[in-house]
């Protein structure tokens, strides 16, 4: 199915928003929660599967819903559709702060793939399924487990990511990455994993036991601030900040945490 030819409109800095421009009859469909605004005469409507197949049997979609359960996804998706006359606009936004990233799939071959939690819309006619690591130790230790989503057609669809987005041109040379840093990959550029220098390196480095390796030609998007990193101390502020609080008008301060067994 060929995708819609939808215009859009990046607003933002950290947390930023996409508005989708659609003209009569077109669709744009998202993942379920990420609306923000829209025109009157855009109608909505919430669908098994993303709509690129729309002949497909009860088998097909079925196998469509179990992908995304299997990939922690929900297994509806919301279609936005100009119901109306002239061209209607509808927004997006991503979850946590970072950077909304643009992809015109026809010129990547076609296919792109991203982390899991990545997807945030696409014109009507964007395949959206799964692919699995092609190692066990990459999907094992690769910071994104085995799952990724793979992205395919020939429109626009829009991913996300934390902080800063590098966009990245490999030509055949190889790059090692922090194993969350990685967002999304043309299919031709080969993903592995690799041991972290020696033991001290590994343990008291603080950059992990692996890293990610991606080699080949294609594109690579990477971002700065993972949200396993950004969750990370904010549950390590938040412990701090709850013991800070505890030991408000204690005399003993530390010492009462010992007493207490904390």
């Amino acid at each position: 199915m060929k995708s819609h030819e939808v215009g859009y409109q990046i607003f933002g800095d950290d947390m930023q928003v996409v508005e989708i421009e659609l003209d009569p009859g077109e669709t744009v469909v998202a993942e379920a929660g990420v609306m923000n605004w829209m025109d009157d005469g855009i109608s909505f409507e919430t669908k098994l599967g993303d709509g690129s197949r729309p002949k497909a049997g009860f088998m097909d979609k079925l196998w469509s819903v179990a992908q995304r359960t299997i990939s922690g996804e929900s297994v509806f998706m919301t279609y936005f559709t100009n119901s109306g006359g002239g061209k209607k606009r509808v927004a997006f936004a991503a979850p946590y702060p970072g950077k909304i990233i643009p992809v015109d799939l026809a010129a990547l071959g076609g296919e792109l793939l991203c982390q899991k939690d990545a997807f945030l819309c696409a014109a009507l006619g964007t395949g959206i399924s799964i692919a699995f690591t092609k190692r066990f130790g990459a999907g094992l230790f690769g910071g994104e487990g085995f799952i990724l989503q793979r992205l395919l057609g020939d429109g626009l669809a829009f991913v996300h990511a934390g902080g800063t987005v590098i966009e990245k041109e490999l030509q055949g040379e190889t790059i090692r990455v922090d194993t969350g840093c990685i967002v999304a990959l043309s299919s031709s550029l080969d993903y592995d994993i690799e041991m972290a220098g020696n033991l001290k390196s590994m343990f008291f480095g603080g950059e992990g036991l692996f890293l990610a390796t991606v080699k080949g030609i294609g594109k690579l998007y990477l971002q700065t601030l993972p949200f396993s990193r950004l969750a990370d101390r904010i549950i390590s502020a938040s412990k701090i900040g709850s013991g800070r609080q505890q030991d408000e008008g204690s005399v003993l301060g530390p010492l009462g945490k010992l007493i207490g067994g904390r």
